[in-house]
């Protein structure tokens, strides 16, 4: 994946000489460390987006337009490189590759962790947005498996929870970037050398995430 354990000193120091933005210290130990790809996104202030569109649908909260992508492993002076060009941008991760998401409101996921920390179940990493929600990290494929796994375990209806799934062709706001001009996506469970690369099937979470989403919304 390009840096080992002890490479964290590195990318830290090393992305602060060439951009000192805690964005581009984030994109290199995301690219570097966990394997993810990256890509800069709009910034939002007032309700306006840094894309300029006055019709902007999603105000800083999608990827910049001719922003490229930093794949994986791509080394520390890219990364520095392609940040440098895009001053402000907020860190955007691409969904459906190296994982999905299933999203619930923030007070049902901040329930379902401790639940699920308690039982031992294998778990990736957590974001909380500003706008109050839980994104679970987990591997590629839950989103369009979402339904048919919630059916069979006895929900009908996923909606009524509060509970989707996000997969390939969406993006989610990468911690510590500010999302939608509302304030900074939080690390609820941080990335971790023994979760991130080997991220939990859906559907050992979904059980107890749909349990207390429903219990929450009852």
């Amino acid at each position: 994946m390009g840096f080992t354990i002890g490479g964290i000193r590195e990318i830290r120091s090393g992305t602060r000489r060439r951009a000192r933005s805690s964005e581009c210290t984030a994109v290199a130990e995301f690219t570097g460390l966990w394997g993810w790809d990256a890509v800069p996104g709009a910034r939002a202030a007032a309700g306006a987006c840094s894309c300029g569109r006055s019709d902007c649908r999603s105000p800083g909260a999608h990827p910049l337009e001719f922003a490229p992508r930093v794949p994986a492993g791509a080394p520390l002076d890219d990364v520095a490189r392609i940040w440098a060009d895009f001053p402000g941008a907020s860190v955007m991760l691409p969904v459906g590759h190296a994982f999905d998401v299933i999203e619930v409101a923030e007070a049902a996921g901040r329930r379902a962790l401790v639940r699920l920390e308690r039982m031992g179940l294998p778990l990736g990493p957590v974001t909380a947005t500003p706008d109050g929600r839980a994104q679970f990290l987990v591997a590629p494929g839950a989103a369009a498996d979402l339904p048919g796994l919630l059916y069979r375990m006895g929900w009908d209806d996923p909606v009524s929870l509060d509970l989707y799934g996000l997969g390939r062709g969406t993006y989610i706001t990468a911690p510590p970037s500010d999302r939608g001009g509302l304030g900074p996506v939080r690390w609820l469970r941080p990335p971790a050398l023994d979760s991130a690369t080997r991220l939990p099937a859906a559907r050992l979470l979904l059980g107890t995430l749909a349990y207390v989403a429903h219990r929450s919304r009852a």
